[in-house]
């Protein structure tokens, strides 16, 4: 089974805290939070406020991915406004293990996020410092595109070099999640599955985050 961390991304902005709510009374573990700058990422989501806003309404931890240049400059704001959960990504972080080490200092868990062409042999040095390691399997930047099928050999190769060395860190998965592929995703050795669009754009969204954790059970 694995926990589910519906994305706010795809939320309605002029709805937040409604669609924060629903995620409260949901079977979903997390609340995930996409930030992008434009720089890194070729779109812009939103920044410290709307993180501040999500925590004030939260019954349910911030997995906060940091889709942006140069991350060790608000480490600190965005833990401030709520993270539970930092996510950097490898790409962004030419002092990988002091980023993370900051994370830590802050009292934050960890991340390291992976974009689809970075191998995960790349975080062979890290993997015993961190919490959790999110493989991107679409191109981050905007929601609601197609899954990247090579995203279901990285996250096999992420939980054998994890059995491997007796780590405990959490393989999160970001990108074309739905209830098709979920148990696949989880078989494969996933335990957070975050969802934007599948989820923001259903009928009932309450409903189809039941689904989605149901799915996972079926691995």
């Amino acid at each position: 089974m694995s926990f589910i961390a519906p994305s706010i991304l795809a939320a309605d902005f002029a709805n937040l805290q409604r669609d924060i709510e629903m995620i409260n009374r949901s079977e979903a573990e997390f609340i995930h939070v996409d930030i992008m700058d434009g720089r890194f990422v070729p779109n812009i989501s939103f920044g410290l406020p709307v993180c501040e806003a999500a925590h004030k309404h939260a019954r349910k931890p911030l997995d906060v991915h940091l889709m942006i240049v140069e991350p060790d400059q608000y480490l600190e704001a965005f833990r401030k406004a709520g993270a539970h959960i930092l996510t950097v990504h490898y790409e962004a972080c030419p002092h990988l293990h002091r980023t993370v080490q900051h994370i830590r200092e802050l009292g934050a868990l960890p991340g390291i996020a992976l974009n689809p062409h970075t191998p995960v042999e790349l975080l062979s040095d890290i993997l015993p410092d961190v919490s959790l390691v999110l493989i991107m399997s679409v191109n981050p930047g905007f929601g609601g595109q197609k899954f990247i099928e090579n995203t279901y050999r990285k996250i096999e190769k992420l939980a054998r070099m994890r059995q491997e060395r007796d780590l405990d860190f959490l393989i999160e998965v970001d990108g074309g999640v739905n209830t098709q592929n979920a148990a696949l995703l989880t078989r494969a050795g996933a335990d957070v599955l975050v969802a934007g669009s599948f989820v923001f754009k259903a009928d009932d969204p309450l409903a189809t985050i039941a689904e989605l954790k149901k799915a996972t059970t079926m691995a």
